[in-house]
């Protein structure tokens, strides 16, 4: 029989994509006051394989990643997703969003990002906020999976995910020691 256990805290990563390069400052400033002191930045990533945000957001889009000092619970990711939900909004303009916000929270075994779109593997977590498995760590590095986003999945993002980790294991031991 298998026992409950307490989950580890998770590292908070956030990932963000506008065309507006500027407003980065401004929307890390509003992350940062909710979800308290910016662990890593990651460099610009170009976000290019979808055409899906085009029509809200314009082009080029470009995709920037945050982590966070402050680990949190798994199961607080619906409640962040609401809050990412509500800075798209504050910075919509003529009702179009400008920034598109996705958190997730990664472990040393998995990432996993947050979503209000139900899909066969996500697993719903409360408040119309699903869990999507977004890659796994296995042999060294960051694995895809068929439904795994193609900027998720790309080597550059998965490379600044690994630094995103090996950061998450000395926050663990810290958190231990303490």
């Amino acid at each position: 029989m298998s026992q409950p256990q307490d989950p580890q805290p998770a590292k908070l990563v956030v990932g963000i994509f506008l065309k507006e390069k500027k407003l980065i400052p401004t929307v890390a400033q509003s992350l940062g006051m909710h979800f308290g002191a910016i662990d890593t930045i990651s460099p610009w990533f170009k976000f290019e394989f979808t055409n899906y945000y085009t029509r809200e957001m314009g082009r080029p889009l470009f995709r920037r990643m945050f982590s966070f000092k402050k680990l949190i619970h798994q199961e607080d990711l619906a409640g962040i997703k609401i809050q990412t939900n509500q800075l798209e909004h504050e910075y919509k303009q003529e009702e179009r969003r400008r920034v598109n916000i996705d958190p997730g929270y990664l472990l040393l075994e998995r990432f996993v990002l947050a979503t209000g779109k139900n899909f066969s593997h996500r697993i719903y977590l409360k408040m119309g906020i699903y869990a999507d498995l977004t890659l796994i760590y296995q042999k060294g590095r960051f694995r895809s999976l068929p439904w795994t986003y193609p900027d998720y999945a790309h080597e550059e993002l998965q490379r600044y995910l690994i630094l995103v980790r090996k950061r998450y294991g000395f926050d663990l031991k810290r958190t231990r020691q303490a």
